[in-house]
């Protein structure tokens, strides 16, 4: 099924690399609930067992013979608006739940209390090893949310996608910032190929931990070349560029450059309008997993919002990093 546009334009915030964790569960007999915001996609191993039974690779309750329904928290790592959660209930085939919801809470400790949680998402069917795509209207920043199932069963994977809520008037001025990073509000907006690795990889915390951890396309075999459009946290003068190719050892790109401005249309239509913006960085050499830092060849290109890197043929990028101030 094609994605929402809120899957594709904003990245998934509740992982635990980014900070996210579970704080509280009902019941996770069956299979333990730091599951459900592991990174990687489910898998089903048909002949694996443990002392509870089949292992699933989710969050699974008990078989609930009373009254009531499970439900799990989840602490994120900062603050964020919510504009859509996936319920993936993937190789869950009979165990699945018949319905579950999403509340949203900003407190300051581990746990909302009950009067602090707001509904997200009204009870909704699930079915069978499918994806459950659905979009938050809700305007305010949460920091918890709790992920209800009816009345129980089993859900593999919870993604979460949004974007930090920052006081940037509480940034100097002067102050160097990492404004493609994610948790400063940065993203990936659209690409024109993302065969290998998705984009989302680009605005991530740390350094790659493998080749898969990157945004990485197809090998191309006619001309052209490929590139990817982000949105900065905030908008900015960019003062410091670091690609890093890490893991890409023997597909990293030749070159790279980056052009950039400030953007205030559709993003709808952002790819074609990117591709007149003026130059950040000129065509430059990359290589070998490794971190390459760009400060002497960065063009002025005023205040931007916006910036798209292409990679020449193609290829492999671990992280995009653009240092700037804020404006």
């Amino acid at each position: 099924m094609p994605l929402p546009d809120f899957a594709r334009r904003f990245p998934n915030i509740a992982l635990p690399r980014l900070g996210a964790r579970a704080v509280f569960v009902t019941d996770d007999f069956f299979a333990a609930v730091e599951r459900l915001i592991q990174p990687a996609e489910a898998v089903f191993i048909p002949d694996k067992f443990d002392d509870h039974g089949k292992w699933m690779d989710g969050w699974e309750s008990r078989r609930k013979r009373g009254p009531g329904h499970d439900h799990c928290v989840l602490k994120l790592g900062f603050p964020a608006r919510i504009q859509g959660v996936d319920i993936d209930t993937s190789h869950f085939n009979g165990n699945q739940p018949l319905q579950a919801s999403v509340d949203g809470a900003h407190v300051g400790g581990d746990l909302p209390g009950d009067g602090d949680w707001e509904n997200l998402i009204a009870p909704t069917d699930t079915g069978p090893d499918a994806h459950h795509y659905c979009e938050v209207s809700h305007e305010r920043a949460v920091t918890h949310l709790r992920l209800n199932i009816f009345p129980d069963g089993g859900v593999a994977r919870l993604r979460v996608f949004g974007r930090p809520e920052i006081d940037w008037s509480k940034v100097a001025a002067d102050k160097l910032v990492d404004l493609a990073a994610v948790e400063n509000g940065g993203r990936a907006v659209c690409c024109n190929d993302q065969h290998f690795g998705t984009m989302h990889n680009l605005t991530a915390p740390g350094r790659g931990v493998n080749m898969g951890d990157g945004w990485e396309t197809r090998r191309r075999r006619g001309p052209g070349h490929d590139w990817v459009v982000l949105a900065l946290g905030r908008p900015g003068i960019i003062r410091r560029i670091l690609i890093d190719t890490a893991h890409f050892k023997g597909n990293y790109p030749d070159r790279a450059a980056i052009q950039a401005a400030r953007f205030d249309g559709d993003e709808n239509n952002i790819a074609a309008a990117s591709e007149q913006w003026p130059l950040l960085l000129p065509q430059s050499k990359l290589g070998a997993d490794a971190e390459h830092v760009f400060e002497q060849e960065i063009q002025d290109a005023g205040v931007v919002s916006h910036v798209r890197l292409s990679i020449y043929p193609d290829g492999g990028v671990s992280r995009l990093r653009l240092f700037g101030v804020v404006r």
